[in-house]
């Protein structure tokens, strides 16, 4: 073996990284906001947290990012400790597929078909299927498959370039050499537990071993210790990820940390106890590819199996291992980890959004209780919320863009402009609400009160908003096409409303039936409903641009109402919503 041939090892190493990384983020993408949804439906359900780990970790081929996302989705509060462990033992599990697949690489056949199944010759033909995906499709779906295809060939030719750099080893006295060291299971743990750690992937170093393997010169006994020191290895992604966040979510990293290690060190045990008494007659025996994988899966299920009955106790071990500080926890509003996973970035800034929207909501209904019963706390509190949507709109915003310069998939390319257009809607109608909750003091302290025909006017018209504003913030939250649609004719009858009781105002001024100081109340009233009702309008809007791809919303609105649907709505809401006669002329 030579300096080319060690240059080739470094080349195959880096190929394989590179390889793993693109595939896995193309996954990744390709999974989209289902991946935090499905998190987010965790129970207490140790075997059910489970499974789902391994489910996506086989899915996005890193359990790497798997761990990372956990420690994010603490530190910003959408996840509990006790929900994360199951997630993180299904992982170890799911990781081991990318073994069993480079085992491929070992098949020796004449047979044809058979030969097919090793990756070195049909990953050429995936490759150039992915280039032609990525071409030739304006589909950005196809696209990402076309990526996930050049991911896997470039890890195969990564992994074929280290298996040719060190097959000259085999024929090496001075490896065979080096090799006798690692008959001591200490040093073969920590081996396999600082390379691992170094280049931050356990299936990169699992690959290594194999392509070592073929070489003939690696025993069983050799490759157990270093295949449980490379799960402890793996550790050092979480570790490095739990820095500068919360207690809960280094706690995350310590359940990790302790489950590799338990299983590690009480697997190690076992086996050379048990060795010790039957004196294993394969432990000497040349290990291949195959044989790394079937270790590799053997020693993660045992570990799982050993401590799935004691995840509570693991939570617990956690506890003590990163005590509580003095004083509260500071919860992260979005946790920046969670940026590496731009697809569940986006999908929580949805979350997040619609609270937002609740939140601006549940402020106008207050400040319209102030108008007929105003209270002082109450201001505080709409005070107080207009200070938290201001955060909202703020933070989401910034977080929003940082997600998208990530890369993303068309459909959430799509969230997270809907998001991006809708906080700023939303961080209006506080303000609006702010407005209302003003002039509701003003009507307090100056002891005014409006007319008996305003106060009815103003009951029909403030029912029609607080419905508008339910149905838009239903239909933001379940993205209902269909109930968005409902919300452009009830703000075209609104409109109509506020204009017809401007009307009756003037016609009550010139009667001597109100005051001009209770004029410019109202007034500013009427503009509040208006400019909080259009808000309501473009949020519609944006659910529909969201679900409909290509949609013109000049185009939609034109269109809109012209229909018939629309004109039917339009009625029924001014039936529903009609001002109550006026008092006979004398």
């Amino acid at each position: 073996m030579d300096i080319f041939s060690i240059f080739s090892l470094c080349g195959g190493l880096a190929f394989f990284l590179y390889g793993m990384n693109t595939m896995s983020n193309s996954l990744e993408k390709m999974a989209g906001g289902r991946l935090e949804r499905t998190l987010k439906q965790m129970t207490s359900n140790p075997l059910k947290s489970l499974l789902l780990g391994a489910g996506i970790t086989i899915a996005i081929q890193s359990s790497s990012a798997m761990t990372v996302m956990l420690v994010g989705l603490v530190n910003s509060g959408v996840m509990e400790l006790g929900q994360t462990i199951g997630v993180i033992m299904g992982s170890n599990i799911g990781t081991t597929l990318t073994a069993w697949i480079l085992s491929l690489t070992g098949i020796q056949s004449e047979n044809v078909l058979v030969e097919m199944l090793k990756p070195e010759n049909f990953s050429p033909l995936i490759a150039l299927a992915g280039v032609i995906l990525l071409m030739s499709s304006k589909k950005q779906r196809h696209r990402d498959i076309g990526r996930i295809m050049l991911g896997f060939a470039v890890l195969m030719y990564g992994m074929d370039l280290m298996k040719n750099a060190v097959s000259p080893l085999a024929d090496m006295p001075e490896f065979a050499g080096i090799l006798t060291a690692f008959r001591n299971p200490l040093v073969g743990v920590l081996v396999g537990a600082v390379f691992t750690g170094i280049i931050q992937s356990s299936a990169a170093s699992v690959g290594i071993l194999q392509a070592l393997a073929l070489t003939g010169s690696i025993s069983y006994g050799m490759a157990i210790p270093i295949i449980m020191g490379q799960n402890i290895g793996t550790c050092v992604t979480a570790l490095l990820s739990s820095i500068g966040v919360n207690r809960n979510a280094r706690r995350v990293a310590a359940v990790h940390i302790s489950f590799n290690v338990i299983g590690t060190v009480v697997c190690l045990a076992l086996f050379y106890i048990a060795h010790g008494i039957f004196q294993f007659q394969f432990v000497d025996a040349p290990i291949d590819a195959v044989g790394v994988a079937f270790c590799h899966t053997v020693f993660n299920v045992a570990t799982t199996a050993m401590l799935l009955p004691f995840a509570r106790q693991l939570e617990k071990l956690a506890t003590v291992l990163v005590r509580s500080e003095s004083g509260t926890d500071t919860v992260a509003f979005l946790d920046p980890l969670l940026i590496r996973t731009p697809a569940v970035a986006v999908a929580e800034c949805g979350n997040l959004a619609i609270q937002m929207g609740e939140l601006a909501r549940d402020n106008v209904l207050m400040a319209i209780d102030q108008l007929s019963d105003y209270q002082s706390a109450r201001d505080s509190t709409i005070t107080e919320n207009e200070d938290k949507l201001d955060i909202y709109e703020d933070r989401l915003g910034g977080y929003l863009v940082e997600a998208s310069r990530k890369g993303i998939s068309a459909a959430d390319g799509r969230s997270a402009s809907k998001l991006l257009h809708s906080i700023g809607d939303f961080e209006r109608i506080g303000d609006h609400s702010l407005n209302i909750m003003e002039a509701g003091r003003e009507l307090h302290e100056k002891q005014l009160s409006f007319s008996d025909e305003a106060n009815a006017e103003l009951k029909v018209l403030t029912d029609a908003l607080i419905e508008i504003l339910n149905l838009t913030v239903r239909a933001f939250e379940t993205s209902d096409c269909a109930m968005a649609s409902t919300v452009e004719p009830l703000e075209e009858v609104i409109d109509q409303l506020i204009e017809e009781i401007r009307m009756r105002h003037i016609n009550r001024l010139q009667r001597g039936k109100c005051t001009i100081q209770l004029g410019f109340v109202l007034n500013d009233l009427l503009t509040n409903y208006e400019r909080i009702s259009d808000h309501c309008s473009n949020l519609a809007i944006c659910v529909l641009e969201t679900e409909q791809t290509g949609l013109n919303p000049h185009a939609y609105l034109h269109d809109v109402k012209t229909g018939e649907e629309f004109t039917t709505n339009v009625q029924s809401y001014l039936t529903k919503y009609k001002l109550p006669e006026l008092p006979a002329a004398h």
